[in-house]
């Protein structure tokens, strides 16, 4: 059987190590490695780039659109985790769970755009219930995320990591106060909202590993709303499972650290509930995301 030529851009980046791991040891995969001393140098790059059957980009937004612009190989499919093809109308979006439309399409897609973390949790709460009727699109809706230190990349996970580091790290630090996240776009796009939500994510001090909720004051029952959740992520292939709120009296956020999972839980009812994600950042909220996508377009995870 002809491997798969892989080549990860950034691998040496927090997502970039994650995937190399998921796929250094499988024998349908021949990764292709670049000297460490010219991983920057845009000629060796680009050859790369044209060599591979598949590429990821793990990279900052500005260097992966210049990626791409090195890739003349028309037959190079692209798996970009960066933010800056996410709501590219070109580009396929990385969330098969969306509906077996998008499942195809990231099958047979030359380009695709994998999913923010804290996006792929709200829209995994918001999408479908939108899709549904339940949330109007012109609703405003907020959100808050709470994450660990390793969603914010290398520097700061040597920051964190530190034993002189600052005191305050040992504390949760709220941020993106300005409401211009970078995810803020593509959840508005991906659920089809007319305004912007409002969102407040925190880092705290742990490694790995997400909470994403949405409250939402609307007259719907909770009841409504699993059912709605259970039909829409019934696929054998969805890592999105809905999980039963019962008893549940405290929801740590580092639980799913190293999984490919993602769990739902709705708490609440009548006019006050609360939706919740909760999975890996790193995991379904990146590598693990990415990978997925990789093993739907190389027939990998057929349906």
């Amino acid at each position: 059987m002809k491997k798969i030529k892989v080549f990860i851009d950034g691998e040496s980046g927090t997502v970039g190590l994650k995937i190399r791991s998921r796929l250094e040891n499988r024998t349908d995969i021949e990764l292709l490695i670049i000297s460490p001393e010219l991983s920057e140098d845009k000629n060796e790059r680009k050859k790369f780039l044209n060599e591979a059957d598949i590429v990821f980009l793990c990279l900052p937004d500005d260097i992966a659109r210049e990626a791409v612009s090195l890739i003349e190989n028309p037959d190079v499919r692209i798996i970009d985790a960066s933010t800056a093809h996410r709501t590219n109308p070109e580009w396929d979006y990385g969330f098969p769970e969306l509906s077996p439309e998008q499942y195809e399409k990231i099958r047979v897609s030359k380009r695709v755009a994998n999913p923010g973390c804290y996006a792929s949790g709200f829209i995994a709460l918001v999408e479908p219930l939108v899709k549904a009727g339940v949330i109007a699109k012109d609703k405003s809706i907020s959100c808050f995320g709470i994450s660990g230190y390793s969603g914010a990349g290398k520097a700061f996970i040597e920051e964190y990591e530190n034993v002189g580091r600052n005191p305050e790290l040992s504390g949760a630090r709220l941020y993106a106060l300005s409401q211009s996240h970078k995810h803020q776009p593509e959840m508005q796009m991906i659920c089809g909202l007319e305004k912007t939500p409002m969102f407040n994510p925190v880092i705290d001090d742990y490694f790995s590993g997400m909470i994403v909720c949405v409250p939402l004051q609307i007259q719907a029952s909770a009841e409504s709303i699993k059912n709605i959740y259970k039909n829409h992520y019934s696929g054998k292939n969805s890592r999105i499972k809905l999980m039963d709120s019962d008893g549940i009296s405290f929801l740590a956020a580092n639980t799913l650290s190293g999984s490919d999972d993602m769990e739902l839980y709705v708490f609440g009812d009548g006019d006050k509930i609360l939706l919740t994600a909760r999975f890996d950042n790193l995991g379904k909220g990146a590598s693990g995301a990415a990978v997925q996508c990789f093993d739907i377009m190389t027939g990998a995870n057929s349906p």
